[in-house]
């Protein structure tokens, strides 16, 4: 269920994770990360402390792992580029008005 409300609000289960994970996320990466995953691509930095801890092995984290991350980079990717294009349309739309 958390998962599947990552999608649609990442920054506020990244937060909760934070809060109750039990120092989940600081394991998988450093506070820097945290903060500027927080704010640029919170998706991919929840899908790289799941990779890290589920997917990793003695060699680092496996090749599904990293197709996790990629997947949820450009889920972050197309959610930023998206919201400028509709804007962008709507404008359009506005001034043929």
């Amino acid at each position: 269920m958390l998962g599947c409300a990552a999608v649609i609000f990442p920054r506020v289960v990244l937060f909760l994770v934070w809060l109750l994970g039990n120092r989940y996320l600081e394991s998988a990466m450093g506070a820097l990360v945290l903060i500027l995953g927080f704010i640029f691509l919170p998706l991919t930095t929840l899908a790289y402390a799941y990779a890290a801890h589920s997917w990793s092995g003695p060699t680092g984290i496996s090749i599904v792992g990293w197709g996790i991350v990629a997947l949820a980079a450009l889920i972050d990717l197309g959610s930023l580029r998206g919201g400028h294009g509709s804007y962008r349309r709507r404008r359009v739309r506005q001034e043929l008005v």
